[in-house]
């Protein structure tokens, strides 16, 4: 009988993913453009419209106890599951690279006597570490991880916020150009949107479906908000950057430990599910040694600077899985036969590029009406249930005599 996972130890690992430098980062972007009037409401409803979806993915992969690529097989058919693969794959590298590129700049802004390139390869190497031994078998010093990580961003928080009314700072636009509320909304539900593709390589463990996926996408979005929330108290204390606000708080020792772990904890949900990625595209890779590589190919990215021209790739494959997941779930919630059918994978498949086509047209554009994500979603579901709808009509018995 295959060991399943708890609620809490799920919780702990997706509390652990929304914890990073990019998510305070996002928060420190919005701070410093707007308002804090005008930032909670779309940075609450983004976050609560990603939950939602971050939910429903992640449901998926524990009914069929299946990872996340290899849940969109019925959908998009074994050849559209190993492309999804290879963009999620190269999705994964970027990731690790880019959160291993902030973690190592923030570090360095802690005037720590060691350079860049070796904070990066330390970094990867304790990613490699872990996703070698695996999650199950570091159950417990995962806790204590995230026990520690969590003690000490309260202790950041309430400092910060000392710091924040003592100097009675109110939170001023760094930048003059404000950002609409569709933007606001945007830059929120980017983050979990970027884990949909990702969710099912740990809820597929989950001992009562429901509820483990239930908690886990409750713990990233509660997690999520708080970052944002410390990225937008550092704005608030007259500053953006991470290390002189953890340097003004008074945590010298503690906040090195603080973005180390930070970095580690999403970054070994993004190598490990590269590893489950990589196995969706060719059966005989072993996750765990796919893992490190993509961990070792992640530092030698973040140290040689490609990272700088590497985000708009990033971004553009980021930008897939938002009309993936929306398809999955229509296949998936609505449709009540097996879509085992080629013509319905071509449509499927249709169905994703016109999403992808639709956010690719809107992305460049100012305050447009729900975002480029949600737009994307709304057309890719509709066109997936066309398929569905006319069926279902063609099933109903004629009555009119």
């Amino acid at each position: 009988m295959e060991e399943r996972t708890g609620l809490f130890s799920n919780g702990v690992i997706w509390f652990g993913v929304a914890i990073s430098v990019s998510e305070i980062e996002a928060g420190i972007q919005l701070a410093s453009m707007n308002t804090l009037d005008s930032i909670w409401l779309p940075l609450v409803l983004g976050h609560i419209i990603g939950g939602i979806l971050l939910f429903s993915t992640g449901l998926i992969g524990a009914r069929l106890r299946l990872n996340a690529m290899e849940t969109i097989k019925s959908t998009f058919g074994n050849y559209g599951s190993k492309f999804f693969s290879t963009l999620n794959v190269l999705q994964l590298i970027a990731w690790v690279a880019v959160l291993n590129a902030q973690g190592a700049s923030a570090l360095m802004g802690l005037n720590l006597p060691i350079s860049f390139p070796l904070t990066c390869i330390i970094l990867s190497a304790i990613i490699a570490v872990w996703v070698y031994v695996g999650l199950r078998r570091s159950s417990k010093i995962t806790t204590i991880m995230m026990i520690v990580l969590t003690a000490l961003l309260v202790i950041l928080s309430v400092k910060l916020l000392g710091v924040h009314i003592s100097n009675a700072l109110p939170i001023q636009n760094i930048n003059s150009t404000a950002l609409s509320f569709w933007s606001i909304f945007e830059i929120s539900i980017a983050m979990p949107i970027s884990w949909l593709p990702v969710i099912s390589d740990y809820t597929k463990d989950v001992e009562n479906p429901v509820n483990g996926t239930l908690v886990s996408a409750i713990a990233y979005t509660i997690a999520s908000l708080w970052m944002y929330f410390l990225g937008i108290e550092i704005v608030g204390i007259g500053t953006t950057s991470i290390a002189q606000s953890i340097l003004l708080a008074g945590l010298g020792a503690q906040g090195v430990i603080i973005l180390v772990l930070s970095t580690v904890t999403s970054n070994f949900v993004a190598a490990n599910s590269a590893g489950e990625s990589a196995k969706a595209i060719f059966n005989r890779i072993n996750p765990k040694i796919a893992g490190v590589v993509v961990s070792a190919i992640s530092a030698i990215l973040a140290i040689s600077g490609i990272m700088d021209h590497y985000i708009g790739f990033l971004y553009l494959i980021a930008s897939v899985f938002a009309p993936m997941a929306a398809v999955l779930l229509v296949s998936f919630y609505l449709s009540k036969e097996e879509t085992g059918n080629a013509r319905i994978w071509y449509w499927n498949i249709f169905a994703w590029l016109a999403g992808f086509i639709v956010y690719q047209a809107t992305v460049n554009l100012d305050s447009i009406f729900l975002g480029p994500t949600l737009l994307a979603v709304i057309v890719s579901a509709i066109l997936a249930y066309i398929p569905i709808l006319l069926k279902n009509k063609s099933k109903l018995p004629n009555i009119s005599k």
